[in-house]
């Protein structure tokens, strides 16, 4: 049985387990339609609604920083490289 990722591996700086630039724009798009939903929410009275997108706007910050600051450790162990979307 074929693995993407090996139980209980880390991703490095040279070798990363994930594709850091699609998940940047795609916790980018979860930020900018979870703050849309959540001003909609709010002006049409619904704060609940409106708290539940907020949180997931919160975990979209968090997601960006931590994957700006994996690009950043990548970009210091190989200046210089270009990566696409998908790496």
């Amino acid at each position: 049985m074929t693995r993407s990722q090996p139980r209980r591996a880390r991703g490095t700086v040279g070798h990363a387990y994930s594709a850091l630039n699609l998940r940047l724009v795609l916790a980018a798009f979860g930020l900018v339609t979870m703050t849309v939903f959540a001003v909609l929410a709010f002006r049409a009275d619904v704060v609940w609604l409106g708290v539940f997108c907020t949180i997931f706007v919160v975990v979209a910050v968090v997601d960006i920083v931590i994957i700006q600051r994996r690009r950043a450790a990548r970009r210091r162990e190989e200046p210089g490289a270009r990566h696409s979307l998908f790496e």
